[in-house]
């Protein structure tokens, strides 16, 4: 029996060659990123933002900071993946449209910001790792997302974060995480690398 969640974790791999010609639209950006803010966050912090870099201008101003990879000029999108040092005072706004929408009650909220607040207010490394859990998050979602409507992605590390970070105007709490190129692919493409056996990666106890 097949199972297409499955089936598009198992054939995903990072793309190498993009076909340059090719196009996304507006419409089809935001799905991505619909889909990419679907993960979870934690305590619905919702700590994310994406810059879709897809015009030459903006294309030709990243590529120089980010090793000059061909998938930032030749993919449709390459997405600045940006995850927001965790704040706990944003809880209450975060949390408004659950209330708003009946899932939460409105007494349930402090439940929500008093225990996160002693978890991130005096812990920078803390709010950190969850700006990084949470982009990360989101990165994956659109990844697998992409691969259902045959596009092919690349996840990228190799950029100055703080020229990325000084060139598309991030904020004092946005941390670029990732880079994330996505769009249609030509041939050449590898298919997914084997992998670790289990056996080597899992523990029983």
């Amino acid at each position: 029996m097949t199972n297409a969640v499955i089936d598009t974790i198992l054939s995903r791999s990072a793309a190498k060659y993009y076909d340059p010609a090719a196009t996304l639209s507006d419409d089809e950006i935001s799905e991505l990123v619909r889909i990419g803010t679907s993960a979870p966050t934690s305590f619905h912090l919702q700590n994310w933002r994406f810059i879709a870099v897809r015009s030459h201008e903006a294309k030709s101003k990243l590529s120089p900071i980010a090793w000059h990879q061909p998938a930032i000029t030749e993919a449709s999108v390459t997405f600045i993946v940006v995850g927001q040092l965790a704040d706990s005072s944003v809880i209450p706004e975060r949390l408004a449209p659950l209330v708003a929408a009946g899932v939460m009650p409105a007494a349930m909220v402090p439940d929500w910001e008093i225990p996160a607040r002693d978890l991130y207010m005096d812990y920078p490394q803390r709010q950190r790792d969850e700006a990084v859990r949470t982009a990360s998050f989101g990165a994956a979602a659109m990844m697998y997302a992409a691969r259902s409507l045959d596009l092919g992605s690349t996840p990228m590390i190799g950029f100055d974060a703080e020229d990325v970070a000084r060139e598309f105007g991030l904020a004092e709490n946005e941390i670029p995480v990732l880079l994330l190129s996505i769009g249609k692919v030509r041939s050449g493409n590898w298919k997914q690398k084997p992998r670790r056996p289990v056996t080597e990666v899992l523990d029983f106890v």
